[in-house]
């Protein structure tokens, strides 16, 4: 780490002549400036906050233009580089996307903001009066990839839960990622946010991600969003708290008494609706006693869906190929699925335990026992019944938004939202006691 002392306040001027020589220093004055930012924007009332999000909602609106002729820029570049139709399909905005991303916004901005919130408060023998507060965390770095959605997510929960944010997108989407931080930085500082709120690191340069994992003291936390390869970078080099998940490893368990066209809806949902997101399922257990196989096989293979399954999901049907072990522990992100039949609750879950990332696991069941002992038993972030995993959404889970899913067991777990990016202190009032 470079000891020059450098102005937080000109980290754009510094990006253009120390990005490639020096990315510590880099890393160090946005790191300063966020830091400045994040004391003020601490200070603002929360209908301040909540009304510089509204008006980074009608920024980016007013913005299409400019944001869905970058992301087609990135389109052509990532079509050029072979992408995958899945990978793609992250990338891609189109106006309906686009909305969706600025109502998001706006429902972050109208939640109820965490701050200052007691999470409880009691008197001890001493007659102490103890309160426990929930604060921002601070500055949060977000390293992510493909999804350019995750530039706009990130920045309004930040902001609602009092934080300030420096954000290292992927290089496919780097025109889009430039277009939706200048519309929201456009609309946050007409509401009297400032500009360093929310930073974009302006170089893809690959040591810039060493430099912030290694940033201790400057970055509070780091939230990685991407690949395997990108977390599990992350997980290892990070000098700074991590909230992370490594795969999205989702089952879902087609138990013996789901009702045949529940099961059906929910399995082709789950894995087709988006195939490149987390929530996508990725291995289907049918239970050797579950009524209607063929029926929920057919709608996979007719959607276009490659299924590889295990010697008994073959002999239902002769289109499936073999699965290899590896196939279990596969993260596809495409229109691949996995299949394995099981004898009964019991084996699936240990087919789950064996092979689960702790993302989002599903039962599918009109057996309310069967559907209790699964949402006790599978030690998983987001446990469902007779719902499709693509549900694992912070959006859908009424968050608004969300940063990203843990699945770690330490501070948050599954869709990261305001609270998950807040911490807490204590506040003691006393009368003049002494300890004896």
């Amino acid at each position: 780490m470079t000891s020059q002392t450098l102005s937080p306040a000109r980290p754009d001027a510094l990006s253009h002549e120390k990005a490639d020589s020096d990315p510590h220093a880099l890393v160090r004055a946005l790191a300063e400036a966020g830091r400045t930012a994040q004391r003020r924007i601490a200070l603002m009332s929360d209908p301040e906050r909540a009304q510089a999000l509204r008006l980074a909602a009608t920024a980016l609106r007013e913005s299409a233009d400019d944001i869905l002729s970058a992301n087609a820029r990135d389109l052509a570049a990532g079509q050029a580089a072979g992408l995958s139709g899945a990978m793609l399909d992250r990338l891609r905005l189109d106006p309906s996307r686009l909305e969706s991303i600025a109502a998001a916004v706006e429902t972050v901005a109208g939640l109820p903001d965490p701050v200052g919130e007691v999470i409880e408060r009691r008197e001890v023998p001493s007659g102490l009066v103890l309160s426990r507060v929930r604060i921002p965390i601070g500055l949060i770095g977000i390293i992510y990839e493909s999804r350019p959605n995750v530039t706009v997510d990130a920045a309004a929960l930040c902001l609602r839960s009092g934080n300030a944010v420096l954000l290292r997108g992927g290089s496919e989407a780097v025109h889009s990622n430039r277009a939706l931080h200048a519309a929201l930085v456009a609309g946050l500082t007409a509401g009297g946010v400032p500009a360093a709120a929310v930073q974009l690191m302006p170089t893809q340069d690959r040591a810039a991600v060493g430099a912030m994992l290694g940033a201790a003291g400057l970055i509070d936390m780091i939230v990685p969003r991407g690949g395997k390869g990108l977390v599990a970078r992350v997980q290892a080099d990070a000098r700074v708290p991590v909230l992370a998940h490594l795969d999205g490893l989702c089952h879902t368990y087609l138990h013996s008494a789901a009702d045949p066209e529940m099961a059906r809806a929910i399995a082709l949902n789950a894995k087709m609706r988006r195939t490149g997101i987390c929530g996508a399922m990725e291995t289907l257990l049918l239970d050797t006693a579950f009524p209607a196989p063929h029926r929920v096989l057919d709608s996979l293979i007719e959607a276009g869906c490659e299924l590889r399954g295990d010697a008994r999901a073959q002999a239902i049907d002769p289109r499936i190929a073999p699965a290899s072990e590896v196939d279990w522990d596969t993260e596809y992100l495409d229109a691949v699925l996995s299949v394995a039949v099981v004898d009964g609750l019991d084996a699936a879950l240990a087919h789950i335990a064996r092979h689960s990332s702790g993302h989002t696991d599903a039962i599918v069941t009109e057996d309310a026992g069967a559907a209790e002992r699964f949402l006790a038993e599978v030690d998983s972030a987001i446990v469902m019944v007779n719902a499709s995993s693509q549900f694992a959404d912070g959006g859908e889970f009424g968050l608004g938004a969300e940063i990203g899913i843990a699945t770690g067991r330490l501070h948050a777990r599954g869709p990261v939202a305001l609270e998950g990016l807040t911490t807490y202190k204590w506040q003691v009032r006393g009368h003049g006691q002494v300890r004896p």
